[in-house]
């Protein structure tokens, strides 16, 4: 035994071997449809930190949850194996990335092991295995015979450090930095392999909308990535150059254009800094996307207004994109913030051309322009110093400026781009493509040639797949003659884009999922992972899905009906991480106080979506109540009492009842902190139990198998140790869920009055120094009261006291009645029923054994018609009034 109340170790070892030799998480392949529960599997850094804990105890509290109320669970682990982390340990270790990360798979499979987690490992997967990634191979093929792969020219994010390209989600901050080394990133022009992605913008995000079980937070995300914006497209001529076409949201603003802005890297830019100097230097050296004012530099050119005629000039500017519109745009100072802090800057004219719509606007005349010397006017309204158009609301005038502008026509723009997967590294699946030295070019390696696999690893700089040359030789598959294997890998999101699918039939060999599981068992249920992913992952997983969906016979077009953004684990405010020192290790957690310890902590300290601090001081209190409860399973084996069933019984059943059906809900719901806390406060309530009276034995056994069972999906171990102990032969694991019916607002309703009273006899001793109690009388109020306060809250008379006195039987209380109808009145807003007089009187009795332990003194709960007028009239419906004799 440790100090503390229980020796961990051996408890969990025993647990987690009986687990094991009863098979107890494994998911067979004949059920029909089971609850997929799934966190975000990890990359394998070697250790697990304290989020990888948080996220996976909350999978594995709701799997072990819905598996105790009968559902037969799926809850898989595998491995996020490939990346550049392990290529770069590699190297520096003078290995290879596979042993390597094989090393840190064993270690964190143990170390979950040791967590109690309940995964079927006869499921598990690992990414950078040939018998997974041949299918990243087969589904990339898939893709290219639907359309939905190209290969181009891009310019793309380089690290020179990591040597490999990064997505735009990888570049963090102002500075521009590498994710992973915070290296400055650079641009260049690079052969690549795209996922076309955009065929699918509007439906992923239409979509977004059912996506009821998603964060709110998280679905905006992904709207605002995709960025669909409805607007025109026209041309505006520049000389020299012909027309250039310009998209815009605002076309109802055209008169006020009063400059033309090109990107940095638009044809015409490129091809005027060859001449200019200035451009030159510009582009090369000054432009700065993500800088935070607009940048740019004038070019000798103009362009033409296609309405009005007018020539305007044309500047390179930084805030202007190639990949977001067309890469050119006009410019209007006047009703945008961005181009107006531009003119400004470059001393631009700022041209008013929409003004607000007047609230008593007729419909036919032309407000008075508004002034936009200091600010931009952004919003729709009337048009003003626009020609022919003035006196139009925007909407109307948008459409007829694109009927009748010759080259305008309705066009809609994205954010999102195409999803370039080409990565110049060795730890990747090696895209299943072979360039042909003749003139078949790029050539699909068929499929009865899959896994394309990796070469034995060779520590180089840059990556070490074109240094592999005899595996890059090889033969045209179209034409039997020499070619060249493509040495780009896959973005290790396309590992993570389906992985939810293999855990369905992860033994299959000759599909990547068995397709009539999957549509039986999918979507997951319940998935669970951080916000960091938001974008990415889900968002490449939701097209994934629809593709199969498509092309492949899945039955579902999203992959997670219910999903669980999880916060973060923190240390004095601050985000654990390596960087920062203040790591704590779950390891030694674990070793110190066990895993249920560490498990039952975290979930019951915040809602499983809030950030939260770490605190040894909290461990050691769970651990201590941890202890507690193992001490009290104990003392009732070792000694079952023989108590009366009483009313202090029935008050201990009501509170059993009332937290299994409460517990429940919020099990349900995932929000285990309040699920433990009404937990811990039965147990609470069951060691008072204990202490104040030789227990009913029935009663009291109830309430330690409930409590057992209730925290069995949080503190799996020990919950096990103490459903043996009382005598059960199956596992907890297996156990049926407990179950009571209440009603949670009369639950709710009880307990408030209850802590009303002790708190107002606890403020009467203290208020009238009454050191020694010796009764208490607790007085029920009059049911005319209850009266009263029901026609209060119902009425809506605004002289609420001659409302209630049309009652004979309150107007027959005479000032009583008046003054309470007084304070009513005052308190009306927050006014709320509380339960019948005779629900109380039944409560408090119940109760009453509570406050005689805390006071020490017998108490009296007194019916209104037995009660004395001065301690009546202070008695109202929830706020009994009291008498303490001394």
């Amino acid at each position: 035994m440790s100090d503390a109340g229980y020796d961990h170790e051996s408890v969990e070892r025993r647990w987690q071997e009986a687990w094991d030799e009863a098979d107890a998480y494994r998911t067979p392949d004949d059920i029909e449809d089971p609850t997929y529960v799934l966190g975000m599997y990890p990359y394998p850094s070697g250790k697990l930190h304290m989020g990888h804990v948080r996220n996976y105890t909350i999978t594995d509290a709701y799997a072990r949850f819905r598996r105790m109320q009968g559902d037969e669970v799926l809850h898989p682990m595998g491995w996020d194996a490939f990346g550049l982390p392990a290529e770069n340990a590699a190297k520096e270790r003078d290995t290879n990335p596979r042993d390597w990360t094989f090393d840190c798979i064993d270690t964190m499979r143990d170390q979950m092991n040791a967590m109690g987690f309940g995964y079927d490992w006869d499921r598990e997967i690992a990414t950078c295995t040939p018998e997974y990634y041949q299918w990243n191979q087969w589904l990339f093929s898939r893709f290219h015979d639907e359309g939905l792969v190209e290969r181009r020219d891009a310019e793309v994010n380089w690290c020179p450090h990591c040597e490999t390209v990064l997505a735009d989600e990888q570049v963090e901050g102002e500075a521009e930095l590498c994710w992973r080394c915070d290296t400055p990133v650079e641009q260049r022009e690079l052969e690549q392999w795209f996922l076309k992605i955009t065929e699918y913008a509007d439906e992923l995000l239409e979509d977004i909308d059912d996506l009821e079980g998603w964060p709110n937070s998280v679905r905006q995300m992904q709207r605002n990535w995709i960025g669909r914006q409805y607007g025109t497209e026209l041309d505006f001529a520049i000389d020299g150059y012909g027309s250039v076409e310009a998209f815009t949201t605002r076309v109802d603003t055209i008169h006020g254009a009063t400059f033309f802005a090109l990107a940095p890297d638009h044809p015409i830019s490129e091809a005027v800094a060859e001449e200019d100097e200035d451009v030159r230097q510009f582009i090369e050296h000054e432009a700065d996307p993500e800088g935070d004012e607009p940048n740019g530099v004038e070019t000798d050119l103009t362009a033409t207004n296609p309405v009005t005629g007018d020539e305007i000039p044309v500047y390179v500017a930084d805030f202007v994109l190639s990949d977001v519109g067309t890469g050119a745009l006009m410019a209007v100072p006047g009703h945008d913030e961005r181009d107006h802090a531009f003119a400004q800057k470059m001393d631009e004219e700022i041209k008013p051309v929409i003004a607000p719509k007047p609230e008593d606007w007729d419909g036919e005349t032309v407000p008075d322009a508004p002034d936009v010397s200091e600010e931009a006017f952004t919003d729709d309204g009337v048009l003003v110093n626009s020609g022919d158009y003035s006196g139009l609301k925007s909407e109307v005038a948008r459409e007829r400026l694109t009927d009748e502008i010759d080259s305008a026509e309705e066009a809609t723009q994205y954010q999102l781009r195409d999803w370039g997967i080409s990565r110049q590294r060795y730890w990747g699946t090696p895209i299943p493509v072979v360039h042909c030295h003749d003139d078949c070019g790029a050539v699909m390696v068929p499929e009865e040639d899959l896994p394309v696999e990796l070469p034995e690893f060779i520590n180089t700089t840059g990556n070490p797949l074109d240094a592999a040359e005899e595996w890059k030789r090889t033969t045209c598959p179209e034409c039997g003659g020499e070619a060249t294997r493509e040495t780009d890998t896959m973005d290790t999101f396309v590992d993570s884009s389906w992985y939810f699918l293999r855990y369905v039939s992860p033994g299959a060999e000759d599909v990547p999922f068995d397709l009539e599981q999957a549509n039986d068992w999918m979507p997951v249920d319940q998935y669970v992972g951080g916000i960091e992913h938001a974008v990415m992952h889900l968002l490449y997983s939701r097209f994934f899905t629809k593709v199969l969906a498509d092309h492949e016979g899945l039955e579902h077009r999203e992959p997670f009906t219910n999903l669980l953004a999880q916060g973060m684990v923190q240390l004095e405010g601050e985000k654990m991480s390596k960087s920062k020192g203040n790591t704590v290790s779950p390891q030694r957690i674990v070793e110190e106080y066990g895993a249920d310890t560490a498990r039952l902590f975290m979930m019951q300290a915040a809602q499983p979506e809030r950030d939260f601090d770490w605190s040894e001081e909290g461990v050691r209190s769970t651990y201590a109540f941890l202890g507690r409860l193992k001490g009290m399973v104990e003392d009732y084996v070792a000694d079952e009492p023989d108590g009366e069933n009483d009313t202090v019984a029935s008050y201990v059943d009501a509170e059993i009842d009332a937290t299994i059906a409460i517990a429940s809900e919020e099990y349900d719901d995932l929000t285990f902190n309040r699920a433990l806390r009404e937990t811990q406060d039965l147990t609470r309530t069951l060691r008072q139990y204990a202490t104040h009276a030789d227990p009913h034995p029935a009663t009291y056994e109830r309430g330690l198998s409930a409590v057992v069972r209730l925290l069995a999906p949080v503190a799996p171990h020990l919950a096990e140790e103490l459903w043996d102990d009382l005598g059960n032969d199956d596992l907890v694991a297996d156990a049926e869920w407990p179950t009571a019916e209440v009603d949670r607002d009369h639950v709710r309703k009880r307990r408030q009055l209850v802590q009303n009273t002790r708190e107002d006899i606890r403020d009467i001793v203290e208020v009238a120094g009454i050191e020694e109690p010796t009764g208490i009388d607790v007085v029920i109020a009059p049911e005319w009261k209850y009266d009263a306060l029901e026609i209060a809250i119902e009425s809506d008379a605004d002289n609420l006291i001659g409302e209630l006195m049309q009652e004979s039987h309150i107007r027959e209380q005479g000032d009583a009645a008046a003054d309470y109808g007084q304070d009513l009145q005052a308190e009306r807003e927050a006014l709320s029923m509380t339960l019948s007089p005779g629900e109380e009187h039944a409560a408090l009795e119940s109760a009453a054994w509570l406050i005689e332990r805390e006071f020490d003194a017998p108490v009296r709960v007194v019916r209104a018609a037995d009660a004395d007028d001065s301690v009546l009239k202070n008695a109202t419906p929830g706020r009994p009034g009291i008498e303490i004799d001394d």
